[in-house]
């Protein structure tokens, strides 16, 4: 993590004040929420329309900050404290970010994509684990806040980073990759997740290429070849960079020959290697999301023959893909971290066609700033459930309505439960399982549908 004095932080950022009375005086790591304040952090407040950070300031150098942030426009700072008066702290924050990232020598791989973003970035990571000291994005510190704590958390010896990269509009990941300044890039897919700010497919495909705006010379771009959107838009591109493709088809730099699932991972073969793997994660959709990895860990030098070592470590950040087990011996497949019409039809199709369970129950949410279409995308979800593959089809909230409209249309309406209010839904839903069933949970964050899972254990 970034270790400086405050005179050292006067060079790396523009300060309003002198700090010759703390000469002496030095961060280690920065922290934004004065509650988590480890000894020598730099507490950095923010200022927005219903809060102001800058009340906690005291409290956080009581409990051990060395020094903290405080906004120009803000009254009374305290200068009798290590305080260091910025014009805009959040600015502040990444100007810091900044200009630690080109101190140091580490390399940076930058993850982007509508969906699959978080499992590709823990993937990839492993399989660098395996010849470099890594750090990554941990948790969703994917914004313009959490990139640039990311980077100010990095170790001046890690060797390569791997950074989660999100947005919600334009011009955001622009922000980012110039920020991170990435060696090479993913982009997982292009879904539908942001619709609602960006108006179409094509919106979001041009947000997300944003993420080659930063890449350094000779670098490498990965992305899901079987997305038309992306070929096109990258048909045009000259940069110095590679460009390479994972996808289903054989048309792909590297797709699958073989996928074999069970209740608890994929084993598949690559056209790129003679290997066998194993991938500890359910779903097709995520060995695709391995394959974009294992390029970039084969761009990085870590041969295919030792990723295997690499994927038996593998430990997803919760809420992606996670099976549990319940009361009743019911299997559990907890996806409620996010979802949009592609990653919900790629984890009903995982369900349907998983083996070795007699009742398949899936337990579906709203999916959240999918625009003008929304009705449409949810009745769609609906009307795709297979009903000799599932046996049940419960909904919740105004929008899993719609997909319990579509879905009676292709299973009886005794097997169709909707909800808008969870404990109904989950005692109906305990009298359906058994140590046979596997249960899907699958929502937007918003929905907080993994209160329902937490009702089953």
């Amino acid at each position: 993590m970034i270790k400086k004095t405050l005179q050292e932080i006067a060079q790396m950022i523009k300060v309003e004040n002198d700090l010759s009375s703390f000469p002496e005086t030095a961060i280690h790591g920065v922290s934004i929420d004065s509650r988590k304040i480890a000894k020598g952090n730099l507490f950095i407040p923010f200022k927005g329309e219903n809060f102001d950070g800058h009340r906690f300031v005291e409290d956080a150098l009581r409990k051990g900050a060395a020094a903290a942030f405080w906004q120009e426009d803000v009254p009374n700072p305290p200068f009798h404290l290590p305080i260091i008066l910025v014009e805009d702290t959040l600015t502040a924050l990444q100007e810091l970010a900044r200009s630690y990232r080109n101190e140091l020598k580490v390399k940076t791989v930058g993850i982007t994509g509508s969906n699959g973003k978080t499992t590709t970035k823990d993937i990839t990571a492993n399989l660098l684990s395996l010849k470099y000291k890594v750090q990554k994005t941990e948790g969703n510190y994917n914004n313009h806040i959490g990139l640039p704590l990311t980077i100010l958390a990095l170790e001046e010896d890690t060797e390569i980073a791997v950074l989660e990269m999100g947005m919600s509009g334009r011009g955001e990941i622009d922000f980012l990759t110039n920020l991170a300044r990435p060696e090479a890039v993913i982009i997982t897919n292009i879904g539908e997740s942001h619709l609602q700010d960006l108006g179409s497919r094509e919106g979001i495909a041009e947000a997300k290429l944003e993420i080659v705006n930063g890449i350094q010379d000779n670098g490498l771009v990965i992305y899901y070849g079987d997305e038309p959107l992306l070929n096109e838009k990258l048909k045009s591109y000259t940069d110095s960079a590679a460009l390479r493709t994972f996808g289903r088809t054989g048309k792909n730099d590297v797709f699958p020959i073989e996928i074999n699932q069970n209740d608890s991972g994929s084993t598949f073969k690559i056209n790129a290697s003679n290997q066998e793997f194993y991938l500890p994660v359910l779903g097709t959709h995520n060995v695709l999301n391995a394959l974009a990895a294992m390029i970039a860990a084969s761009h990085f030098g870590v041969p295919y023959e030792n990723m295997n070592e690499g994927f038996s470590s593998l430990k997803l950040t919760n809420m992606r893909m996670e099976l549990l087990e319940g009361q009743n011996g019911e299997k559990i497949i907890n996806d409620a971290y996010n979802a949009s019409p592609t990653s919900m039809n790629a984890a009903i199709e995982l369900i349907a066609n998983l083996p070795g369970y007699k009742k398949k129950i899936i337990v579906l949410g709203d999916m959240l700033e999918l625009g003008p279409q929304e009705e449409e995308f949810h009745l769609a979800i609906g009307k795709s459930v297979d009903a000799e593959k599932i046996d049940y089809v419960f909904t919740f909230g105004e929008l899993g309505e719609i997909i319990a409209k579509g879905a009676k249309q292709s299973l009886p309406a005794d097997r169709v439960f909707a909800y808008t209010d969870k404990q109904p839904l989950i005692e109906e839903l305990k009298k359906h399982v058994d140590k046979e069933t596997i249960v899907l949970v699958k929502a937007s964050r918003g929905i907080k549908l993994e209160q329902v899972v937490t009702a089953l254990q």
